[in-house]
């Protein structure tokens, strides 16, 4: 039983200026489609302030990660930005190995990323 994934599971919210996705579960390549769906519909509702809760996530495959450069050139270009928070140490240690960290501004302090979005 130990083998058993835990379905993939997004919840939307949509709070003053940002639209916050909780993750839950695995990324991987069979449910990366639905962040896309998920994150598509944001940006087509006008919400360009995108904040990615991972406090639930327990994997994320190279498809997952993919999902997040197909969309921060367009919702940078639109005035927003995806920022990142609640990461385990071991997905964190991968966003950071990838360089991620670099492009992303991922805090483990959501409040603090939510202000920045007001500050921004």
């Amino acid at each position: 039983m130990d083998n058993i994934q835990i379905k993939f599971k997004i919840e939307n919210l949509s709070e003053e200026n940002v639209h916050t996705l909780s993750l839950a579960g695995y990324l991987d390549a069979h449910t990366a489609p639905d962040l896309e769906t998920a994150i598509q519909e944001a940006i087509t509702s006008g919400n360009h302030n995108i904040l990615i809760d991972f406090e639930k996530l327990d994997y994320i495959s190279s498809a997952g990660f993919g999902v997040f450069m197909e969309f921060i050139e367009d919702i940078r270009s639109k005035g927003g930005d995806m920022k990142m928070t609640g990461m385990n140490s071991k997905i964190k240690g991968l966003f950071d190995l990838l360089g991620f960290n670099l492009l992303f501004d991922i805090n483990d302090d959501k409040n603090t990323l939510l202000n920045k979005f007001k500050n921004d």
